[in-house]
């Protein structure tokens, strides 16, 4: 039976999304769609918590999560995702161990989600193996791709220009994401993003 519980709507954006990594003919597509659930998650509930096992990768259909640790009580912000990128817990996913982070929505967020059930269902599908396998690599090198990109702004870039390259390639971060959030992204603190905004609004 075709999963009846995820709307057309949600399955083409979801679709359109997946044609980064793989495409489905229509016997593929309507298996494939068998495998899968949705959830909708409300703001400032997590999709996965620390000492947990992340048991689903999740693709945004719409609103916005972080990703992020507590250290000392502090709350540190390491990412965002927002609408058409995947989130997960990927090592806890992958390994079976339970999280070091939390994942967080921060509006209603709508997914869709393949569970690490149904990813290995799929995985062992004669119809679906390779397509799956494929996905799983190609998801993985992106994702490696931009936690490299990342560690490196730190190396090299002062916060401005982390900030100012963050303006160039995610500007909803600073409509949708509050300040204090970015600001600990960036590895300063609210009054510096404060500041550094001004000084960069002057300039421009």
């Amino acid at each position: 039976m075709i999963n009846s519980n995820i709307s057309n709507e949600a399955l083409g954006i979801f679709r359109k999304g997946l044609a980064r990594f793989i495409t489905f003919d229509e016997a593929e597509w309507i298996e494939f769609i068998r495998h899968l659930d949705n959830i909708v998650i409300k703001k400032k509930d997590h999709f996965s918590v620390k000492d947990k096992v992340c048991d689903d990768i999740g693709f945004i259909i719409s609103g916005s999560v972080r990703y992020y640790h507590i250290k000392d009580g502090t709350e540190l912000t390491g990412y965002f995702s927002f609408e058409n990128e995947f989130v997960s817990s990927y090592k806890s996913y992958l390994t079976r161990q339970p999280c070091t982070g939390y994942i967080q929505a921060l509006e209603q967020t709508e997914m869709i989600l393949i569970s690490s059930k149904n990813m290995d269902l799929m995985l062992n599908h004669p119809l679906l193996g390779y397509k799956m396998e494929r996905f799983g690599r190609l998801v993985a090198e992106h994702y490696i791709c931009c936690y490299e990109d990342r560690i490196t702004s730190f190396i090299t870039k002062t916060p401005e220009e982390r900030y100012l390259k963050m303006l160039e390639t995610e500007p909803e971060i600073m409509l949708r994401i509050p300040q204090h959030y970015v600001a600990n992204f960036l590895g300063i603190t609210a009054v510096s993003l404060s500041r550094i905004r001004k000084r960069t609004l002057i300039y421009a």
